[in-house]
């Protein structure tokens, strides 16, 4: 490392210390509810699938059912502030609907089956995407009095296959931050401390699973949308290969290249119910993913990356998460006969520079994140950040940060060239690796979920997951544990292009063999 590299590294890790000290000094004045209690309600504890094989068979009625979920939400909503507008009176009407076509017989078990693989199974869905009848500010100030006069396409498809929404959860400004908060709803927070953030953007979606306020729900992930709630949560959530499902009926919604790099797709407590959620929001081009192909683990290879390479910009990787993925690695060898190859592939450490250069790659074409801040008004983040020094913005810092890292990234026109080189080379890298018979497991976040505020300095942690958006690879996030401090750990799995299949399984057989999504207070210092 070159001395003035050297020197410009250890100034800007030493500023992120002193801020990351100043925040934890003020969050000690900060007052949070505490944690809200283990779900108790044997009905909360079963997986999607089964709940609605259960309410076909007539072994379960699916308002008994959403009426369990609408109690768990009213429990612990009041300290997390995950759920911002709920539905909860249609839903139970809903619901009653569903028990009377089930209860009069007009079709048989098999063909509720194919025509309904959702039934009466209650869902939640991120504020970003259009719910009929409900909000869709996406965090946006000056969007506050918007309302979904339809459904997106994903959730129109999971309401046709039966499915019962119960309400939307929050999520970062215009959500493009890993920390869900913002001035229309305010903050989200950990149900396994209410101290700690619950990632973004998609966090209200993770945390309302992740206590159990949900089954299943939907997401999207730009950077990381749906895998660091994921993390944080400890629950999955799985980024698709680009293209498969829809992305319609959200806002912000992207086009051009960054079209291909938004991603919608589904977040679960249980890994068995990714694949058939998957399949109704995918629709007919679930097909490509060969999901109905039989995966056998111990003919297929696997390789191991434990932290990005070094790069300046991004933390340190936590020795627990490390540890955590070590026994991850341990157990593949061990219960599968495998061999897991420990990889270093040199580009990842540009994850951050690649991330941003691609996402700027079309300039003046492309709607500007500071465009989409104005919401049809000038914005201007020089002035905008001012502002909220004195405390008169309409926006969050973050935002406000975001537009002007976008200004500064599209001044380096040279630089940007570069990265887009290395994320090509770099696609092609890890697609060879892999082929169709290799998964690569690598960490989803260099830290265990921080507190509130934290992200700020540490703003570039989510190359881990955006990386994988600008590769256009499928990624899954699974849960691994808790911490010695209770907090979720996970990896990420990822596969070549339309090999969703391949993570997918890897995900249910660790989730039955390892460790899944575990309740809050459930194994504190496992290490």
């Amino acid at each position: 490392m070159r001395p003035l590299h050297r020197v410009l590294v250890t100034t800007l890790r030493g500023l992120s210390w002193l801020l990351l000290r100043f925040i934890r000094l003020l969050s000690v004045f900060s007052r949070d509810p505490p944690c809200p209690d283990p779900p108790l309600d044997p009905l909360l504890l079963i997986p999607a699938t089964e709940l609605a094989h259960k309410i076909r068979c007539k072994e379960l009625q699916s308002s008994a059912v959403v009426q369990a979920y609408i109690t768990r939400i009213r429990q612990v909503n009041p300290a997390l502030n995950a759920v911002v507008c709920e539905r909860f009176d249609e839903a139970l009407r809903e619901a009653r609907n569903v028990d009377e076509l089930v209860s009069s017989g007009t079709e048989d078990e098999k063909t509720l089956r194919e025509k309904y693989p959702l039934l009466g199974v209650p869902f939640t869905v991120k504020e970003a995407f259009a719910l009929q009848g409900m909000p869709q500010s996406s965090g946006l100030l000056s969007r506050r009095f918007v309302c979904a006069q339809s459904d997106a396409v994903v959730v129109s498809r999971i309401k046709k296959a039966g499915g019962i929404p119960l309400g939307v959860t929050n999520c970062s400004e215009l959500c493009m931050w890993y920390e869900s908060s913002n001035k229309v709803y305010g903050k989200t927070r950990s149900p396994y401390n209410p101290q700690h953030i619950v990632g973004g953007s998609s966090g209200g979606e993770g945390c309302i699973l992740g206590t159990a306020g949900s089954v299943i729900g939907v997401g999207s992930d730009i950077g990381g949308s749906i895998r660091m709630p994921a993390f944080f949560n400890g629950i999955y959530g799985h980024k698709p290969t680009a293209d498969i499902v829809p992305n319609d009926g959200q806002y912000p919604i992207d086009h051009g290249c960054r079209r291909e790099f938004l991603c919608t797709g589904p977040m679960c407590r249980y890994a068995v119910d990714l694949i058939p959620l998957l399949k109704v929001m995918a629709g007919e081009s679930a097909g490509r993913l060969h999901l109905d192909r039989e995966v056998k683990l111990s003919n297929l290879r696997f390789f191991s990356m434990e932290h990005d390479g070094g790069s300046p910009f991004v933390s340190p990787m936590d020795k627990e998460l490390v540890q955590a993925q070590r026994r991850v690695v341990e157990h593949l060898e061990k219960e599968l006969g495998v061999t897991v190859q420990q990889v270093s592939i040199y580009n990842l450490r540009y994850s951050f520079q690649i991330w941003s250069a691609m996402m700027s790659q079309d300039g003046e074409k492309e709607q500007s994140f500071a465009d989409l801040m104005g919401d049809g008004n000038s914005f201007w983040p020089f002035w905008e950040l001012l502002k909220w020094i004195f405390g008169v913005s309409k926006h969050t810092l973050p935002g406000i940060a975001l537009a002007l890292t976008e200004k500064m990234t599209q001044w380096n026109v040279r630089g940007n060239e570069i990265m887009i080189k290395k994320a090509r080379s770099l696609r092609q890298e890890i697609s060879t690796m892999l082929g169709d018979d290799g998964i690569l497991i690598y960490p989803s976040h260099p830290k265990i979920a921080p507190r509130h505020h934290e992200p700020i300095a540490m703003p570039f942690n989510f190359a881990y997951t955006g990386i994988f958006n600008v590769l256009a690879l499928p990624v899954t996030q699974c849960p691994v544990g808790l911490s010695r401090d209770g907090l979720p750990l996970g990896i990420q799995l990822v596969a070549s292009h339309y090999n969703d299949h391949l993570i997918l399984a890897l995900a249910q057989y660790l989730e039955k063999t390892l460790v899944g999504w575990m309740p809050s207070g459930s194994n504190k210092g496992q290490n």
